[in-house]
């Protein structure tokens, strides 16, 4: 088995979700191009100062705003959103996820007021759907749940939510975040409207597990190929699975310097570890723009590569998502985000944008014990800033909250 050295691990994730060295997608069509890349993008509705999946995207895609990823996902319906985790994938894998709305359907929903939703809502559901056109759960009436629940106050609503997870409805659209929901054959491109074998789900998604990770885990592969099938996997048939993907050709073990455990990656990407290894970057990660070291990239708050903990492990960088947190327990600030500098966590800062001002607020900047402080780093801080306030429209910047007097003088110099 081969060893790659932290530096090769910490770029090789960065570069396979297409963060580092720059951006290498452009505009409203590289949404599209950056979603495949990034295999799927969590979505979330809080708007601090722009939503998650808007951040990620700026960090991926050169003059990013918005409304391309509505445009690309509700109009020209390249993706849909789907799951637990909210994610949104590209819409050619439809197919595949039929599995796992197979399974939803088997198990129906254990957590809400009904495991099944009755014959005659479901009916009427479908049926309003069919009738009015696409709605939402404000446009549906009727009984409320016996129980709270945040998928909706109406049993119509669960309803909607049930025939979502199983794939009889699909999100035609958004309204700020609000779902509006429209039969699946009236949502799905004709192409994708087939269901996937088994086997042929199984093993897509089994490496699509790997290929979102980018290295994944070997001891824990399986939970995230439990997940994407929603069918429970049993450590002998992990382990079997995983012989049988490499006997195949399709992925290899390596393991990372100092590390235990062993990692799994496809083979197609081989070439991309060799160069790296070799103190090279891929040919096919060439920027479209500045690189990371000429402009830093805000890090969006559920950012695969940093979130849940991973930010200690690759980075060697603590970060926590903090809003969930009473403002006395932070550490930080209510929706702090990592800043990337070249390839490494450097700093973090915790915006705002004031929208009757159109000010981006800067209300509290840390940076790492060992992180650059020479005029490099203030500019690149400087044009990441004014490009994060391009994508959220912000006119003005109020640094108050970065204390390093010399970096807070030279950031207002420059963002005027």
């Amino acid at each position: 088995m081969d060893t790659i050295s932290k530096l090769t691990y910490r770029r090789f994730l960065l570069g396979q979700q297409g963060l580092w060295p720059g951006r290498r997608f452009k505009g409203p069509l590289g949404a599209e191009s950056a979603l495949r890349q990034m295999e799927a993008l969590q979505l979330d509705p809080l708007t601090m100062v722009a939503r998650s999946q808007d951040i990620a995207m700026y960090g991926r895609v050169l003059n990013y705003k918005p409304e391309h990823l509505y445009k690309m996902a509700y109009q020209q319906r390249k993706a849909f959103d789907y799951g637990g985790w909210l994610m949104m994938y590209p819409m050619n894998e439809f197919p595949y996820w039929r599995l796992h709305m197979k399974h939803r359907q088997q198990r129906g929903i254990n957590y809400e007021s009904f495991k099944h939703p009755p014959a005659d809502l479901v009916k009427f559901v479908l049926d309003e759907l069919r009738e009015r056109g696409p709605l939402g759960n404000r446009d549906f009436e009727g009984a409320k749940v016996s129980a709270w629940s945040y998928r909706g106050r109406k049993e119509a609503s669960i309803a909607l939510f049930y025939l979502w997870l199983t794939g009889e409805v699909m999100i035609s659209n958004r309204k700020g975040f609000d779902r509006i929901y429209d039969l699946r054959e009236r949502v799905l491109p004709s192409e994708f409207d087939y269901t996937a074998s088994e086997s042929e789900a199984e093993d897509y998604l089994g490496l699509k597990e790997i290929s979102f990770l980018g290295l994944a885990r070997e001891s824990t592969w399986r939970t995230g190929l439990s997940y994407n099938i929603h069918r429970d996997i049993s450590r002998e048939e992990g382990k079997q699975r995983i012989e049988r993907l490499i006997e195949q050709g399709l992925i290899s073990r390596v393991r990372v310097e100092n590390s235990k455990d062993s990692y799994l990656y496809l083979n197609s990407n081989q070439p991309h570890l060799s160069e790296l290894e070799a103190g090279r970057i891929p040919k096919k990660w060439k920027p479209a723009g500045p690189s990371t070291e000429e402009e830093v990239t805000l890090l969006a708050p559920l950012e695969i590569v940093s979130a849940r903990g991973r930010a200690k492990k690759v980075f060697d960088f603590e970060y926590l998502w903090e809003v969930y947190k009473p403002a006395h327990l932070r550490r930080w600030g209510y929706y702090t985000l990592p800043i990337l500098y070249g390839d490494d966590l450097v700093a973090r800062l915790d915006p705002k944008l004031d929208r009757k001002t159109n000010t981006l607020q800067i209300l509290g900047f840390w940076l790492e014990d060992d992180a650059p402080k020479d005029e490099a780093f203030a500019s690149a801080l400087a044009n990441g800033l004014h490009r994060f306030a391009d994508m959220i429209g912000a006119e003005k910047f109020d640094l108050s909250g970065i204390k390093q007097t010399k970096l807070r003088l030279y950031l207002k110099k420059k963002l005027k």
